[in-house]
């Protein structure tokens, strides 16, 4: 019952993955046995859903951090979510607010590298970090041709 507590408690102050609270009941020696029907009745008292998980890290790491969907996508693998809640997290992130993201993201970097810098090398600066924060190359291509 104790551990059932701390569990929810753990659920409560942020939002969790199945995998970050598993590590969490192991810290606390509980048993595999325990820490799955903990789990389960987590799930089912809604303290834990990964869904609601990966659409607050989708949409606050695009917003907040001006993450890319590579970057968010790697990152909810990693902690192993599902394809089909990742899929749905992205739906958070607007198409239009992610072009203007990374529209505005290349002109402030742009804008940071000396201004003696020949066009290509320029370009291939500021995609070199567009992709660092998980942008896709295509779009990428397309907001540098605009340049000149």
């Amino acid at each position: 019952m104790e551990n059932l507590k701390k569990a929810c408690s753990f659920c409560i102050y942020q939002e969790r993955t199945q995998q970050e609270v598993r590590e969490k009941l192991k810290t606390w020696a509980v048993s595999s046995e325990e820490a799955e029907e903990i789990i389960t009745w987590l799930i089912t008292e809604n303290f834990l859903n990964e869904g609601r998980y990966a659409r607050q890290f989708a949409g606050g790491k695009f917003r907040v951090k001006k993450w890319g969907r590579r970057k968010i996508i790697y990152e909810l693998k990693s902690k192993g979510l599902s394809e089909n809640n990742i899929r749905e997290a992205l739906k958070e992130i607007d198409a239009e607010d992610y072009r203007e993201t990374l529209v505005m993201l290349a002109e402030k970097k742009k804008k940071s590298i000396l201004k003696t810098e020949h066009i290509g090398i320029l370009k291939k600066k500021v995609s070199t970090y567009l992709i660092g924060k998980g942008f896709e190359m295509d779009l990428i291509g397309e907001v540098l041709s605009e340049w000149r």
